[in-house]
């Protein structure tokens, strides 16, 4: 999708804030710790390069990303640093991984076997990290069986270098921590049966970190609290304590393109789902829902000029509209997403409206909304 820079649309991102998570983050992290930046999805729709850059400048080791090609495109912008692909790889982009010294995530004895057969083709060293499912349901090795086989294939094979071994949290993001122990025992079961030895074990992810849930990992994987946003957020609850401050990075800004004055009984958007009991002055703002503007915006209050204003209709493709309390110029400045926790805009009330988390509500950003950067202080 292309960029629209020539509307009055844009994503803004303070990368100092993202560096002031990131050294908060170092602060609190236990004796021996390192962080890895997790960028995936376009960095949680922050922009993946410029944030990975201003992540590891101030102090993160390494990168975490979800598909081997967001992997190459942090490579083809020279970052050298390490990089682990969460997901699962096909087993032919072995050596293309390999090629660009890409850590791939390991969930299966079938996986290893079929990627030997490229490797060995190249005398290839691939760095694997063996992924386990704890309780997640998601991907990665969860039976005693297969992990032993796994590592007995893996004992002195020439085309692979155990880098890590880890899991990934379902609740430790949650107030009861049973499920979280219940992760934990089992992860320890299959440690205890490695006969190999990977270079770092990691299990923390932002939430077992700033809630210090006491985890022994060697890294924490540092996502969406680096953003400055609470991983414990959901639909009209309350956040728990973090442990670190955290200063949102996002805000979603653009203005007024028409203004006009309705009656009683005029419709606004498609299927007449709000209706003018007056006169009423109704401005436009030139975004939709193909800019992950959700229709369930409809009735949330965003900032025009220094007034909040009603989102009256359904939300459009391309544009909405919003009920304004007296006539307005066409160029007042609308900021949809601020980042004030207080304001009734900021992103988890964005999210509340929509019956689901501030993750979605960042990553849906759709990439036809520039990205506009305010840089870090080093």
């Amino acid at each position: 999708m292309v960029p629209a820079i020539h509307r009055p649309a844009q994503i803004n991102v303070d990368l100092d804030a993202i560096r002031q998570n990131v050294q908060n983050e170092m602060k609190n992290l236990d004796s021996g710790q390192k962080m890895w930046a997790v960028v995936k999805a376009n960095a949680y729709g922050h922009g993946a390069v410029a944030v990975a850059n201003t992540a590891l400048k101030a102090g993160a080791s390494g990168l975490c990303v979800a598909t081997l090609d967001e992997a190459l495109q942090l490579r083809s912008y020279g970052i050298t640093q390490t990089i682990l692909v969460l997901g699962i790889v096909s087993e032919r982009w072995a050596t293309l991984a390999n090629q660009n010294n890409i850590s791939l995530t390991v969930g299966s004895l079938d996986w290893l076997k079929k990627a030997q057969k490229y490797l060995e083709a190249e005398d290839a060293k691939l760095k694997i990290h063996l992924g386990i499912d704890s309780g997640m349901g998601r991907i990665g090795f969860s039976e005693d069986e297969e992990f032993v086989q796994a590592n007995e294939f893996l004992k002195n094979n020439q085309n692979f270098e155990v880098e890590g071994m880890f899991t990934h949290f379902s609740k430790a993001d949650s107030a009861d921590t049973s499920y979280l122990d219940y992760q934990l025992k089992r992860f320890n079961h299959l440690k205890d049966l490695l006969t190999i030895t990977p270079k770092h074990i990691h299990l923390d992810n932002s939430a077992a970190s700033i809630f210090k849930r006491n985890v022994k990992s060697d890294i924490v994987r540092f996502g969406i609290a680096m953003y400055g946003l609470n991983p414990s957020s959901a639909p009209n609850s309350e956040d728990l304590k973090s442990a670190i401050e955290l200063k949102p990075a996002l805000t979603f800004t653009s203005e007024l393109t028409f203004v006009k004055q309705i009656h009683k009984g005029y419709g606004v958007g498609y299927g007449v789902t709000y209706k003018a009991e007056g006169d009423e002055w109704i401005g436009t703002v030139p975004v939709g829902y193909a800019d992950g503007w959700q229709r369930s915006m409809q009735g949330l209050e965003i900032k025009v000029g220094d007034t909040y204003c009603p989102i009256v209709g359904r939300v459009c493709m391309d544009q909405f509209m919003v009920r304004l309390p007296k006539k307005m110029p066409v160029g007042t400045k609308v900021e949809l997403i601020s980042d004030d926790p207080s304001a009734p805009n900021f992103i988890k009330k964005v999210a509340d409206k929509a019956n689901t988390i501030h993750y979605e509500i960042e990553c849906l950003l759709s990439d036809r909304l520039p990205r506009v950067y305010k840089e870090a202080k080093f």
